[in-house]
């Protein structure tokens, strides 16, 4: 690592800390506070830039993989070599190597040989209601307490939440943006107590944040579709914007598994959208209601691709043959898995559904509330948690690692040929002070520059 990437980690690592005290002083009284904070942080340079907007321009010294070293048939180490970016009009249109003749009227930027990551993926959170952005609140005990006890509470928390939601949900955006994730899928309440009001704040929080960070959003009857009687409010949500019908324990919240399912996948069906549904059931109800999915989903065509189940803890109790024809009938289905990669007693057969074919994502689900105070928002994190779970500490597992992250976008393939970036690919990445991807997700190294659209939207990089 040369001199000025030790001093743009040592920046980092100050700003990081005169942020963390500055809370520590004002209780994170804002959101947009903190936002501006964090967008502050980054490769300080002695000539940083932390306002990028320009269409055309060069970014020198970045670092990209180029291939695998091996002893025999292991992998052992990640080659890599610094080139130029072209950037124009939100793709990359060329990778330079170094030396080569670069145009002379464009912008340049410099990434210190920084490596290259891509854009990251938050595909499972709740954006809507937090604590984040407020003073410390841990949550209430939670033993002894059943899901409908958990409901009961947020119905008193929601009409406190609200006033502040669009604020914190700006905060949020900002954290995983800081974290290198510019992609998102988050589910949003609708419930007696709020109404469509939750939406509608969340919608404009990602209004404020069009041209930086994109997000899907699940219509989340968190209070049970059927025992909170919000279908009414489910079809208006859909003609929102929203693009998933999201559902909630079928069995244990709504006590008709089949029923509530089926009025699920109507919704869907009438709308046109996809599914998107919290199955935290282990018991053999929840193994029914993954078997009563993918049975709809095989007999109703505009399904097909368009249904994630979200946790999914009934697949733990399966034997591994049981196991594998449900995998193998989900992939015909492209039937998505949307994983937190919990640790604890419940171990994902996560490794054993993508072997058949089933895609696997994950995401942050709470940074902080009345559920977890535990989230960082770091889906690097998360790549981190699934290769020391399930794909060992070699080079070679650790850098396919990093796919649950990132959409299963790599820069290198299996046979360590690389497959991104390559020009028409769209500039979306982030920088980190590591030698290749299999450290970066060991280490988990700060995000020093967050790109999306060829914009940098978070941190600085320096002003060649």
């Amino acid at each position: 690592m040369d001199k000025g990437q030790h001093a743009s980690r040592r920046a980092f690592l100050s700003q990081t800390g005169k942020f963390t005290a500055a809370c520590a002083v004002i209780g994170m009284a804002g959101s947009r506070a903190q936002a501006a904070a964090v967008t502050a942080s980054g490769p300080a340079g002695e000539a940083g830039a932390t306002n990028l907007t320009d269409r055309h321009y060069y970014l020198v010294d970045v670092r990209l993989e180029e291939g695998f070293e091996r002893e025999g048939e292991t992998v052992i180490a990640t080659r890599t070599g610094l080139y130029t970016l072209e950037i124009k009009d939100g793709k990359i249109a060329a990778l330079h190597s170094q030396g080569a003749t670069l145009a002379d009227n464009l912008p340049r930027y410099q990434a210190h040989g920084q490596l290259m990551l891509p854009a990251m993926r938050d595909m499972h959170i709740h954006l809507d209601k937090t604590f984040y952005g407020g003073p410390w609140q841990a949550p209430r005990p939670r033993q002894g307490k059943t899901i409908m006890d958990m409901i009961a509470l947020e119905e008193k928390l929601l009409p406190k939440l609200l006033p502040t939601s669009q604020q914190r949900a700006e905060g949020l955006i900002a954290l995983l943006q800081s974290k290198g994730s510019t992609v998102a899928r988050s589910h949003c309440n609708i419930d007696p107590v709020s109404g469509l009001k939750s939406l509608e704040h969340l919608q404009r929080a990602l209004e404020n944040h069009r041209s930086d960070f994109s997000c899907e959003i699940v219509a989340f009857p968190q209070h049970g579709l059927l025992h909170s009687k919000v279908e009414p409010l489910m079809r208006e949500a859909m003609g929102m914007g929203v693009s998933y019908v999201g559902g909630l324990d079928p069995t244990n919240v709504d006590g008709a598994m089949e029923k509530s399912l089926d009025t699920m996948f109507q919704i869907a069906l009438d709308t046109g959208k996809g599914v998107d549904i919290h199955l935290h059931e282990t018991s053999p109800a929840g193994v029914a209601a993954i078997n009563h999915m993918i049975g709809t989903v095989e007999k109703n065509a505009a399904l097909k691709g368009k249904v994630t189940i979200s946790h999914a803890f009934a697949l733990t109790t399966l034997s591994p043959q049981a196991l594998a024809e449900t995998a193998a009938r989900m992939a015909a289905q492209k039937i998505t898995i949307a994983s937190t990669v919990p640790i604890g007693s419940l171990m994902m057969p996560l490794p054993q559904l993508n072997e058949k074919g089933v895609f696997v994502m994950t995401g942050t689900d709470s940074v902080i509330d009345h559920w977890s105070p535990f989230g960082s928002g770091d889906m690097l994190e998360k790549a981190n948690l699934y290769a020391q779970l399930y794909r060992g500490s070699d080079e070679f597992h650790l850098s396919r690692s990093l796919a649950i992250a990132t959409g299963g976008v790599l820069p290198l393939d299996d046979k360590g040929e690389r497959a991104w970036p390559k020009a028409g690919d769209d500039a979306a990445f982030s920088l980190v002070n590591a030698s290749c991807s299999a450290e970066a997700v060991a280490r988990m190294p700060a995000r020093t520059a967050t790109f999306r659209d060829g914009r940098m939207v978070y941190g600085s990089v320096g002003q060649a």
